[in-house]
């Protein structure tokens, strides 16, 4: 099991399976959520994919047949949509049909509903790193900081709107880690997509602001710093990821021996 997997089970078993983990995210939740900064947002113009979930999908997948049709990498841009996909299926029938989280603190009930993994940090963060599969070597660091500060804003803002604790961006995020670098060994060693070096943790700060805008409440400063920081993070895992995860150099003959 790769490492991102087994930090994936890590969260959930010490986030939902714990009375320790259950009343840290339990105590997080105060107040309503239309105290977020992202409340009114939400409800009209997104930012996606907090609304036309869907449409996102459509639009990011086009963007990744584009990119890679443009290019002439058939089997880099199949993959690609093949992850994306099978990322967030899995966050969907984990979530919904696998996953459990038993009451072990008598809880209220708006606080015992599954919520483990998110499905809307694993959608942006799984059309990130399909990109980053098609992307050209020159655009990567780019599309991977844009991409990083929108997983950034996706991530604070459903947990401040309450729509998901902690873990469960933390838990969408290390899904999509571990369906990119599932894909990167996938492809052929000379396909596979590498970052240009020295790459700047520059590139991150857009998303402190961005994960600092999602995660903003009205009236509080403890919940947020917690769901800012943690959105951060998760970005910037993906971030690390995309960017550690070289291109393996193409294997070459071994020369013959001379002859004596």
């Amino acid at each position: 099991m790769s490492g991102p997997l087994l930090a994936f089970a890590a969260v959930y078993l010490v986030a939902v399976w714990t009375p320790f983990g259950q009343r840290a995210e339990n105590a997080l939740v105060v107040g309503y959520a239309d105290g977020a900064w992202m409340a009114d947002a939400s409800q009209s113009w997104g930012p996606p994919p907090l609304i036309q979930d869907l449409e996102t999908i459509a639009v990011g997948l086009t963007a990744i047949a584009s990119i890679a049709l443009a290019r002439r990498r058939w089997l880099a841009g199949c993959t690609a949509i093949v992850t994306v996909l099978a990322t967030i299926a899995a966050s969907q029938v984990l979530k919904n049909v696998l996953l459990i989280r038993p009451d072990l603190v008598g809880a209220d009930d708006n606080l015992v509903e599954v919520s483990f993994p998110s499905g809307h940090v694993a959608l942006t963060a799984a059309l990130v790193a399909g990109v980053a599969l098609v992307a050209p070597e020159r655009w990567r660091p780019a599309l991977a900081a844009v991409g990083a500060a929108w997983l950034a804003l996706t991530a604070g803002a459903v947990q401040a709107l309450y729509w998901h604790r902690p873990s469960d961006v933390f838990g969408a995020t290390l899904l999509a880690c571990a369906g990119y670098r599932a894909a990167h060994r996938f492809l052929r060693p000379g396909s596979r997509p590498s970052m240009p070096r020295p790459l700047a943790w520059t590139a991150l700060l857009p998303a402190v602001a961005a994960a600092a805008t999602g995660a903003g409440r009205e009236g509080t400063v403890a919940g947020p710093l917690v769901f800012g920081s943690v959105a951060w993070v998760c970005s910037a895992l993906l971030w690390i990821v995309i960017a550690r995860t070289e291109a393996a150099p193409p294997r070459h003959p071994c020369p013959a021996p001379p002859r004596r």
